[in-house]
């Protein structure tokens, strides 16, 4: 045995001497287990007082705590300790709620549904449950609490119980559903004078096309009451011209809302820019040069052709005016990363094309609201102010994104980012062999179904114009029956939105089941659910309302003779 102290080895003497040797040596080793077994009781002693100190402090510390409710709860949740915040919140005093099960403090409802029993189970758990609700006072007053459960183990890892941490904030729910309340009436106020705007635009051009329309066929109808024809034409054309401006305006407002229909194809953007530059040369005028740079190798983007034309006129003579006709406008493709703002800019590619000018530029202010619907920057009537609107509209229709970038004095460039895709651009269909010779059309029957009567009268009166036999029909049912009953029909022209609980689509469904070959061309005045033309299927088009006679003509020919093939009518 080692004692720590240095005893010389026991010398050759005689048998007393080394047994009175070993006794004192073994005095010496006990003496040191004594003293070092003191010690260490002393430490214990001192450890003991200090952790039962400790203790009481901790104690009193939760005790004088009073902004939370912190308690235990034993393995069956029923409380155990009580603090003076818990007092204070929930009303209890530790003489009334210790011994009673916690769930005490939840709504019946949360009771009945086992929120108690579960907050416990996913303590014992994960370790921790945390969560936010009502909660019930003594007096039956409701708190708004915030709660944190943590799960108590023994040394040997043993459940024993749960500490529960509670926080009365109620008042700052409030102040949180106050602020919600004042943003969402702030949007309300600011979506109302958005509506105030664009109504006040809508009416103000409305008013202008509607008196031209109304005051060319007042004027008509006066003259062929009296028995006159002269200028009926002129008036009559008056009429058609300030209808089709109204129509362009609808047009413009539903590519702003995103609810045009678009016959989404694949596109090259430069042959785009190609085909459109001597139109964009005789647009822009003398005064203003028109460069392009083209990407070569530029992948084909995903839009509506025609509809990207549109945008591309509409940007160009933004721009020309604002170089007052003198400057140089470029036109520009490339391979762009996905913008920002663009839908599913999350994957994919894009392609981008750039309009710059060398005009005014724009301020900070009026770049705020170049988008906005209505708002110009041009002299009252040499505007409508849906330009831009509209092209943004249509490039997020087109799931992809417009962009500004400007500065007074230093012109301005706008960036119009495309999906692209890998799918070869379709060419043209080579024109017919001789297309001066329509398909015939008197040799056939039509049926029209409308729901508005006299939407419907004005496309029979049309389709009879065009020698057509026509069939009406104002709802789904009606239709479906005509087709059963009646011989050769070689067209349906319906409505999309038809009321009467079976719309278009549904209809065109339910027609192809009697008559598979049947060929339907849609009309709509409002698309939000034809987005892509291509989505129709074979034997199918769309007609937007309002349409020309010749519009309507061709969609016929081409849907009923299709190879474009001759025969006289």
């Amino acid at each position: 045995m080692s004692t720590g102290e240095d005893v010389p080895d026991l010398p050759a003497v005689d048998g007393a001497k080394a047994l009175d040797l070993r006794m004192q040596r073994s005095e010496r080793e006990l003496a040191t287990a004594i003293r070092r077994a003191d010690e260490a009781s002393a430490g214990r002693d001192r450890a003991e007082a200090d952790g039962w100190q400790n203790a009481q402090l901790l104690s009193l510390l939760i005790q004088g705590v009073t902004d939370y409710a912190i308690f235990m709860l034993d393995r069956n949740g029923r409380v155990s300790t009580w603090n003076s915040g818990a007092e204070r919140i929930k009303g209890y005093t530790a003489a009334e709620i210790i011994g009673a099960p916690y769930a005490r403090f939840y709504e019946p409802e949360d009771v009945a549904a086992g929120e108690p029993e579960r907050a416990l189970a996913t303590a014992a758990r994960d370790g921790r449950y945390e969560a936010e609700g009502w909660r019930v006072r003594k007096d039956g007053g409701r708190f708004w609490a915030h709660i944190v459960l943590h799960a108590i183990h023994d040394a040997a890892g043993t459940l024993v119980g749960y500490a529960k941490v509670t926080r009365d904030i109620t008042d700052r729910r409030q102040a949180q559903l106050e602020l919600q309340a004042a943003r969402e009436a702030l949007f309300q106020a600011q979506k109302m004078e958005a509506v105030g705007q664009l109504t006040a635009g809508i009416a103000h051009d409305f008013n202008n096309m509607l008196a031209g329309i109304i005051g060319a066929q007042d004027l008509l109808r006066t003259r062929l009451r009296s028995g006159r024809t002269d200028d009926a034409v002129r008036y009559a054309d008056m009429a058609i011209a300030a209808a089709e401006r109204a129509a362009a305006l609808t047009a413009r407002l539903l590519a702003f809302g995103r609810r045009q229909p678009l016959d989404i194809k694949s596109v090259d953007l430069n042959g785009v820019l190609a085909s459109m530059q001597d139109l964009l040369a005789r647009t822009m005028g003398e005064g203003v040069r028109v460069d392009m740079a083209c990407a070569a190798g530029l992948p084909a983007a995903q839009t509506d052709p025609h509809q990207l034309e549109n945008a591309l006129l509409n940007l160009a003579i933004n721009a020309r005016d604002a170089m007052a006709g003198r400057g140089t406008l470029t036109l520009s493709t490339g391979r762009a990363d996905p913008p920002a703002g663009a839908a599913g800019s999350s994957e994919g590619s894009f392609v981008m094309l750039e309009v710059a000018d060398t005009g005014c530029g724009m301020s900070a202010e009026v770049m705020a609201k170049a988008l906005d619907p209505f708002f110009t920057t041009k002299p009252a009537g040499q505007g409508t102010g849906l330009g831009l609107s509209m092209v943004y509209g249509f490039a997020r229709q087109s799931r992809g994104h417009l962009e500004i970038a400007s500065s007074v004095g230093e012109g301005t460039r706008i960036h119009l980012f495309l999906p692209a895709t890998d799918v070869p651009v379709q060419a043209e269909p080579a024109p017919a062999a001789d297309p001066s010779r329509p398909a015939p059309l008197a040799s056939r029957v039509v049926l029209v179904v409308e729901d508005d009567d006299h939407v419907r009268e004005l496309a029979l009166d049309v389709l009879r114009e065009l020698g057509i036999t026509a069939r009406a029909a104002a709802d789904g049912p009606s239709a479906l029956g005509l087709l059963r009953a009646a011989g050769t029909i070689d067209l349906m022209l319906c409505d999309i939105g038809l009321a009467g609980g079976m719309d278009g689509r549904q209809l065109a469904d339910a027609a192809r089941a009697l008559r598979p070959e049947l060929p339907v061309l849609f009309m709509t005045g409002y698309a939000a659910d034809t987005a892509g033309g291509d989505s129709f299927g074979p034997g199918t088009d769309l007609i937007q309302k309002p349409f020309s006679v010749d519009a309507l003509s061709r969609r016929l020919r081409a849907l009923l003779d299709p190879s474009g093939g001759a025969g006289a009518e």
